[in-house]
């Protein structure tokens, strides 16, 4: 029943002869109307208010008129969404013709019978006039006038109000957006996120009404509009859940407590309350992503208005000409690129034929700590291009590099699920998507604890040998809480098939499904146990059964705890915890450890390309396509088995004489070139006897675009070699056209530390640091002016994350004195950190 359709007399609820409508018609029909269980949803809340309209129309119709007047609802009520306990809220506009006392005596017979009632009633009177300079002075009333919907009276005076203050909106649209935008930030930051509350307020949280309704305000002002996928239902819901809430509770509360959760989800046919919480999370996600990509539109949209603004300032003489920039896109990856602030497809991109893509793309955002753009967001969705299982190498490393981003993981892993990319990716994690954890401990629902998990373990990366396992089980270590049973059992079980599919060797799997299974066990030991007895030592020791696992238990563990909320973790806990650990690591200790393999042998073509570098003097190299490597670590022949799956790409064979400068000159060519090292290998080699030869096995992928000439390559080693080309200087230059930091903000700093126990004939430099275009030319650079002498290298990337190792000696060749080695590996860290 729309307003300009209410019955006057005869048919609204209760009406009597002389027109008059009777409270306790209406009030009995209402009853009806929330008694009926065939009738919820949107269906009841507009059949509400239009029972209501009715009334009301009969109230202003029941006597006489002071002039032009009319019965506006607003708000809430002026949107069509009345839940049983709603407040009406009323404006009774006029054009002021009639005196003081007739509008008064009409105010009295509308809003009495309203109070008689016992209904909320929020109400106001004014002009014309009056209703502007209200809008104009307060933001939350002229939002309120948005809605405004005409019940009964003059129509035209209505309309009247609607287009002005439509027109008022708009215009004013530069300044009440960004006080919208900032009243929206400081409800979040009183009330909370709502997907992640226990006992959510439904209206005033972030992603609830209120949020949604901002929305509606953005697109009237017509600078943009919000997504619209599942934008609706995500409201309906919301206000669903209200309805029953306050059918259940017989109060006007938006706030869904716990004790009354469960009667809430019997009244909407839901299992039960985790049901109930899981559908409420889910649409307040979509409505909090829609409201992070219309603010970041807004933004846009009102930076380039003041740029124009600017620009026809100064082509009207107020200013020096200038230029208009061209529009600005900045290459971050293959098929990805910068552009206005958000991560973009390449105009080249094929989401359909790069099933990385997508990965790819999250993976540059995070590192770059933009967002991706919504458009891109829509495209990688559409293409129907699932990774295969196993994943390929590149896949596995952005998925990696995704992870070890820190905190700008968390926007753009909201982006891919809110497009539903990462079920695609992962079908495990359909189970812990937005499932509440009823423990006042943890502040999360299982799936974001997750991303926080891993988001907190990236800042542990420079602790363990293997960042990439330690991230992947900051991920996976509760996945099995959407399971019946021990979580821990059954999480062990997935994050082995999952380790698998994303395309890991069995031995890793392994790793993972212990990290899983006794994720819990450091912290439950030490702080339940006796730690001076020997049993409770050897049995985790036992489970365990290595260093390297026992550190990423270790630094899992804290991240887990931060992840979790403030109570879980202290001081006193991290203190019983590393007392634990170190006297587990003496235990491990004791026993021994496996024994390393040794580095493989130079291939033949190697030996010949070093034979050629030792004949002519200069350096020979060449380029050779690199198959996928083994999924099985146990069949990757010789492959040092600490080091992690070997890496995909192109392999680039160097030999050159032995001289000074040689890892600073490959590597920095190798960057200008815009090639990524995923690993590299150096030693000196003696071809037939004939004297020292370096000789350096590169696993290298183009960052974006084409491998360059390998005869392209050797002219640049060359000039690096002899001094003619600035690389550093190249690099800088880049570095700053593209305004790239070394190190995001966020990522842990680099370490760098002498290994206890290392080799006889060198000193070993063991470092990590956040991989970034430049960094093995900056740590060659830093190794050559201490001095030092590389006589073997050992570098990897997993992810986001370089793992590497030198082997040095000093001028004379001998191993570094113990002082002059930590002094070596401070001064480097200070070098990669500034």
């Amino acid at each position: 029943m729309t307003a300009e359709t209410a019955p006057t007399t005869g048919e609204a609820p209760g009406t009597g002869d002389d027109g008059t409508v009777a409270a306790g018609g209406y009030a009995a029909a209402r009853l009806r109307l929330l008694g009926e269980s065939e009738t919820r949803g949107p269906a009841r809340r507009a059949e509400l208010a239009g029972l209501t309209d009715a009334w009301l129309a009969g109230l202003l119709n029941a006597g006489p008129r002071p002039g032009r007047v009319a019965l506006i609802a607003v708000g809430g009520y002026g949107r069509g969404e009345l839940s049983p306990r709603s407040d009406l809220d009323l404006l009774l506009l006029h054009d002021g013709t009639g005196g003081p006392r007739e509008v008064a005596a009409l105010a009295d017979r509308l809003w009495y019978p309203v109070w008689d009632l016992g209904i909320a009633l929020d109400h106001s009177v004014r002009t014309l006039a009056e209703a502007h300079e209200t809008a104009a002075a307060d933001l939350k009333v002229h939002l309120g006038l948005l809605d405004a919907r005409h019940i009964a009276g003059d129509g035209a005076l209505t309309a009247e109000l609607r287009t002005a203050l439509l027109a008022q909106w708009r215009a004013q649209a530069p300044a009440r957006l960004p006080e919208l935008h900032e009243l929206g930030r400081e409800r979040a930051r009183r009330h909370g996120e709502l997907p992640f509350l226990l006992e959510p307020d439904l209206k005033e949280a972030r992603g609830g009404l209120r949020d949604a309704t901002a929305l509606r305000a953005v697109a009237a002002s017509w600078v943009a509009d919000a997504p619209r996928q599942g934008l609706d239902a995500a409201r309906n819901t919301l206000l669903d859940v209200r309805d029953a809430l306050h059918l259940a509770t017989g109060r006007a509360t938006d706030r869904l407590a716990l004790e009354d959760q469960d009667q809430v989800a019997e009244a909407l046919g839901l299992l039960d309350a985790d049901v109930l919480l899981r559908r409420v999370y889910e649409a307040a996600r979509t409505i909090s992503y829609a409201s992070d990509v219309t603010w970041r539109e807004v933004g846009r949209v009102l930076r380039a208005r003041s740029a124009r603004r600017r620009l026809r300032g100064i082509l009207s003489g107020r200013g020096a000409p200038r230029r208009p920039a061209a529009e600005d896109r900045t290459p971050l990856a293959e098929g990805v690129v910068e552009q206005d602030g958000e991560v973009v497809l390449a105009r080249t991109a094929r989401p359909d034929r790069d099933p990385v893509l997508p990965l790819r793309a999250a993976a540059a955002a995070a590192q770059a700590g933009l967002p991706l753009a919504l458009p891109a967001v829509h495209a990688l969705a559409a293409a129907d291009n699932p990774l295969p299982a196993p994943w390929p190498a590149e896949a596995r490393e952005q998925f990696l590099t995704l992870l070890g981003a820190g905190p700008d993981t968390v926007p753009v892993w909201e982006a891919l699920e809110a497009a539903g990319l990462i079920t695609r990716l992962l079908p495990d994690w359909e189970r812990v998507r937005c499932r509440p954890q009823r423990n006042p401990v943890h502040r999360w629902t299982v799936d974001r604890h997750l991303v926080e998990a891993a988001v907190r373990a990236s800042a542990f990366t420079r602790r363990v040998e293997r960042p990439d396992l330690l991230l992947v089980a900051a991920l996976l270590h509760d996945i099995g809480k959407g399971w019946p049973g021990d979580h821990s059992v059954a999480g062990e079980t997935i994050a082995r098939d999952m380790a698998g599919r994303i395309g890991f060797g069995a031995e890793d799997a392994e790793v993972l499904a212990t990290l899983v299974r006794h994720h819990l066990l450091l912290i439950e030991t030490a702080t339940r146990r006796d730690l001076d007895d020997p049993a409770a030592i050897a049995h985790v020791a036992d489970v365990v059964g290595r260093q390297s696992t026992l550190e990423l238990l270790h630094a899992l563990t804290e991240a887990d705890a931060l992840a979790t909320g403030p109570a879980a973790w202290s001081g006193w806990r991290a203190s019983l915890v590393a007392d634990l650990v170190k006297r587990v690591a003496a235990a491990l200790e004791e026993g021994g450890a496996p024994p390393r393999t040794a580095s493989p042998s130079p291939t033949v073509a190697a030996e010949r390309l070093a034979v050629e570098a030792m004949r002519t003097g200069a350096p020979v190299l060449a380029l050779h396509p690199r198959p996928e490597p083994p999924l099985d670590r146990e069949t990757a022949g010789d492959r040092d088995e600490e080091r992690g799956p070997e890496p995909v790409g192109v392999e680039l064979v160097v030999a050159l004489p032995d001289q000074p400068g040689v890892l600073p000159a490959v590597a920095g060519v190798l960057a200008l070139h815009r090639l990524t090292v995923r690993s590299a290998e150096l030693r000196a080699v003696d071809p037939a006897g004939q004297g020292q030869v370096l000789l350096l096995d590169w696993r290298v992928a183009a960052e974006y675009g084409s491998l360059p000439q390998a005869e392209r390559l050797r002219a640049d080693l060359v000039r690096a070699l002899d001094g003619s080309l600035d690389i550093a200087g190249r690099l800088a230059e880049r570095e700053a056209a593209y305004r790239r930091p070394r190190r995001a903000p966020g990522t842990p700093p680099p370490r760098v530390t002498v290994a206890p126990l290392g080799s006889r004939l060198a000193t070993v430099i063991e470092v990590r640091a956040q991989d970034a275009p430049g960094l093995l030319h900056r740590i060659g650079r830093a190794l050559d002016a201490a001095g030092a002498r590389v006589r073997s290298a050992h570098v990897s990337t997993l992810g986001a994350n370089a793992v590497d190792a030198f082997y040095v000696t000093g001028p004379d060749g001998a191993p570094l004195p113990d002082e002059e080695a930590v002094a070596l590996a401070r001064d480097l860290e200070r070098a990669l950190a500034g």
